[in-house]
């Protein structure tokens, strides 16, 4: 039987990934600390092999890896922050599980590597040329997965930009309008005119599941790019008016002043900050190499995509329960 290691399966992108493979047949391995915490979330999938272990243990990446046909790295450091800490030992730990196992291993990446000046339709042959800290930490991650390329390990890298749907908690949309209640009003990152790209969880998870499983077809280092759903400010809130029924809600500009009183003191603000320049102009991926590879781009409408990302959020009006007496 195909088995996977999902490194991250708790996160918003690994949850999804974990979930598709998993109606794919697949047998899913998950490494955790709390593993009967993390079994909670999953309570749909009984199956899975939960193997206590930490990514900051050098080691325990590999041990869990064993048998495994492919490794999902999905880990972020949590809070925004501490990519270069945190981010950096656990991509290693994952480089070396695969190299040791012989397994192929799957990274989901993002437009952070980008200048703010790359425009849109980036190809996966573009000059990275990132201006943050956490720019420069992904550049150096996908150089790490080169190298391991070059030494034998296949490597499965899909580029997206800001993703969003259900059970994505720390998802854009989760800052954009307020959970659990009625949407009277939405704050914008950026421009309302300027386009950006939206990566649809489940249709990402999709993607890499239709990669995961053309492996044998790959090359060695196999990067693609996500175009996903790209709208303007505009657009999104007019996309959520309609979803929402609520034909009067107002979309305004972030409350950027707050966040630069807050940002000396919180790092997950500070990093917030750092990539506010990703909404001042488009930045948007060009998915040609990934439609040739796949024949389409797995896309759900925005209008459904929204539909049931904002009632995962609680946003969306209920039913109401009819009485009988």
């Amino acid at each position: 039987m195909k088995t996977v290691l999902i490194l991250g399966a708790t996160g918003s992108v690994g949850a999804n990934i974990t979930r598709n493979l998993a109606r794919r047949g697949w047998n899913i391995r998950a490494l955790h600390r709390n593993p009967q915490a993390a079994a909670e979330q999953f309570k749909d999938l009984p199956d899975i092999d939960w193997r206590r272990g930490d990514m900051h243990q050098p080691g325990d990446a590999t041990a869990a890896a064993q048998g495994c046909d492919v490794i999902v790295n999905a880990t972020n450091p949590p809070g925004y922050r501490h990519w270069r800490e945190i981010g950096l030992p656990m991509h290693k730990e994952a480089i070396a599980a695969a190299k040791a196992n012989g397994a192929t291993l799957v990274f989901p990446a993002n437009v952070y590597n980008y200048a703010p000046d790359s425009g849109e339709n980036i190809a996966e042959t573009a000059a990275q040329q990132p201006v943050t800290e956490k720019g420069r930490v992904r550049v150096e991650m996908e150089q790490m997965l080169r190298e391991a390329a070059d030494e034998g390990v296949q490597v499965i890298l899909v580029r997206a930009g800001d993703f969003f749907g259900p059970g994505a908690d720390s998802s854009v949309l989760n800052l954009l309008i307020k959970p659990g209640r009625r949407i009277t009003k939405m704050a914008y990152f950026g421009p309302m005119n300027v386009k950006h790209a939206y990566a649809y969880l489940p249709d990402l998870a999709e993607t890499f599941a239709r990669l995961i499983e053309r492996r044998e077809q790959l090359p060695n280092y196999a990067d693609f790019q996500f175009a996903g759903q790209v709208i303007s400010g505009a657009e999104l809130a007019q996309q959520v008016r309609n979803v929402s029924g609520e034909p009067a809600m107002k979309a305004g500009g972030f409350p950027w002043w707050l966040v630069h009183l807050v940002a000396p003191f919180n790092l997950t603000f500070k990093g917030l900050l750092e990539m506010r320049y990703l909404w001042n102009k488009p930045i948007t991926l060009n998915n040609a190499k990934l439609v040739a590879e796949l024949g389409e781009e797995p896309r759900t409408p925005m209008h459904q995509a929204l539909t049931q990302s904002l009632d995962s959020l609680g946003c969306l009006p209920r039913p109401q329960q009819v009485q009988v007496d």
